[in-house]
């Protein structure tokens, strides 16, 4: 394993964050104040409680992950798509590093931002409700998990992609969509049994209802599903940047 590879990928993305660190800090507090008054403040006055959870707390976990899988996905997109982009990823190719070190480096800078961006929200989040984290180590596991697997996620769009277009293209239509329809605002039971039984279809709802139980001790999925959810998930993004690395899809073709 070449660690000063895997450590000067890291950090060359890590510094392209800390250029712009004031923006990526006041961003999702500004966003994340807004989510809080138009859903804590106005919607939170017409719903007094979900599940025994007030609604202003009972909507921070979908806030983090909303933020936590846009940001994973959009920073390894573009982490590895910009020197594709200009062609020093040949350099890259071409230099004693394996695939999976170039991975590493890139996933993992991208899932350390999305992390930080992850604990900025839920600092933001004590500020506005009253919040208890009731398995605090699952919550971590459960966050550290998903910036990973939405890193990888956004390294296999960053090397489909062909413009700046189409990197923006999962993200935007179809992440964010799928978060939002997946129990971020709202509990699944107070969907009518129809919609119930489609929203199950959403991988997404299984990652925000395990990420909930671990602030609450309650959740519309069991904790086990959840976790399986995640981890297949993580499993066939491993696999698909393996196959990639090993045919040169969209890099070397």
């Amino acid at each position: 394993m070449n660690f000063q590879a895997i450590k000067a990928i890291y950090f060359n993305e890590m510094a392209r964050f800390f250029r712009t660190l004031m923006q990526s800090f006041i961003s999702p507090v500004i966003s994340t104040s807004l989510y809080f008054v138009v859903f804590g403040a106005a919607i939170g006055s017409r719903i007094d409680e979900v599940e025994g959870i007030s609604y202003g707390s009972f909507i921070v976990p979908g806030l983090i992950m909303l933020s936590v899988m846009t940001q994973a996905t959009t920073n390894a997109s573009f982490g590895i798509y910009f020197p594709k982009f200009i062609g020093t990823i040949y350099e890259m190719l071409s230099a004693p590093v394996s695939f999976l070190e170039i991975t590493i480096g890139y996933v993992g800078a991208a899932a350390t931002k999305a992390l930080f961006i992850g604990f900025v929200i839920l600092g933001t989040a004590f500020a506005f409700v009253d919040l208890s984290i009731a398995h605090p180590f699952a919550m971590l596991a459960f966050l550290v998990l998903t910036c990973l697997s939405f890193s990888l996620l956004g390294f296999i769009i960053g090397i489909w992609a062909q413009n700046f277009e189409q990197l923006q293209l999962i993200p935007l239509l179809i992440i964010t969509p799928l978060v939002f329809l997946g129990g971020s605002f709202y509990s699944i039971s107070m969907l009518p049994p129809v919609w119930q039984i489609i929203t199950m279809f959403n991988p997404v709802v299984y990652l925000i209802s395990g990420f909930r139980w671990a602030f609450f001790g309650t959740s519309d999925v069991s904790i086990v599903l959840s976790l399986g959810a995640i981890t297949l998930f993580t499993g066939l993004c491993l696999a698909v940047i393996w196959w990639i690395f090993r045919t040169g899809w969209r890099i070397r073709q």
